[in-house]
């Protein structure tokens, strides 16, 4: 544990808008593979159906000596996920009841709730781009030529379970903030928009940009992927690196630094 002064490192707007992407990301991601259920197959090109052989990733299930038995092809290579993905608890579907809000097959609800938390995510996102630009916090994401240059020590130190505990962010915190925030959630937005009709209407490059609604639904899906391997290495960063600390940073703002990091 760092023994060193508490030091101010949260401003208000960030705690906010961080808890707020939480709960939003958290009702998205269940309400997505609901959606995702009503039609279990990601393609690359423009369009997909039966004259097509664009597939990268399907979900299903196929009677096997006279039983129904859950079937995940990837790349064409197939695997058995009863159980898991395609059949569970005797249920015929691609992701499971308890991963999905609502509960039982709903594709109106889940679209209605999926979109409601995703306009919450694009005003928030935009709240703290416009505050963090405004109170200096945003510069404080963007990595410098010294960050990079101390890149291999600290991939070193993470690698010993060496956390330093300083009133900035280190290189990889940057690193990987920033990618989520200035990459990740804008290309799942937009990636989102280009699936809609409506919104093809008044911005059909939109759509082009992503090379059709079928490769722009695979992408959403592969961002959303990569979004909970984020929240995975967060969770135990914050874990290894000592949870009360991070917890009393992200709520409070206040965060106790190593000494010798205060001194320096």
């Amino acid at each position: 544990m760092p023994n060193g002064p508490l030091v101010y490192r949260q401003r208000l707007v960030t705690r906010i808008t961080h808890w707020i992407w939480a709960v939003s990301l958290f009702f998205l991601l269940l309400t997505g593979l609901q959606i995702f259920n009503a039609f279990p197959s990601l393609h690359i090109g423009l369009e997909s159906g039966f004259d097509y052989d664009n597939a990268i990733l399907t979900i299903g299930a196929r009677e096997v000596d006279g039983e129904i038995r859950g079937v995940t092809q990837i790349f064409g290579a197939e695997f058995d996920t009863t159980g898991v993905l395609g059949v569970s608890d005797g249920d015929v579907r691609a992701f499971p009841s308890a991963l999905t809000i609502p509960s039982k097959q709903s594709l109106a609800t889940g679209r209605i709730i999926h979109f409601f938390f995703a306009w919450i995510l694009v005003g928030t996102l935009t709240l703290w781009l416009i505050a963090s630009a405004l109170n200096g916090h945003l510069r404080q994401l963007i990595p410098t030529l010294a960050d990079l240059r101390a890149l291999p020590r600290d991939l070193a130190d993470h690698a010993r379970l060496r956390f330093h505990h300083s009133a900035h962010y280190n290189v990889l915190q940057k690193l990987a903030y920033a990618s989520v925030l200035f990459l990740a959630l804008p290309l799942m937005i937009l990636t989102g928009l280009s699936m809609s009709p409506g919104f093809n209407a008044a911005a059909p490059w939109l759509l082009d940009l992503f090379g059709g609604r079928q490769t722009a639904r695979t992408i959403h899906f592969l961002t959303m992927l990569a979004l909970l391997g984020f929240f995975a290495v967060h969770m135990a960063m914050i874990l290894l690196a000592g949870p009360l600390n991070e917890m009393r940073s992200i709520l409070t703002g206040w965060y106790r630094t190593d000494k010798e990091s205060h001194d320096a």
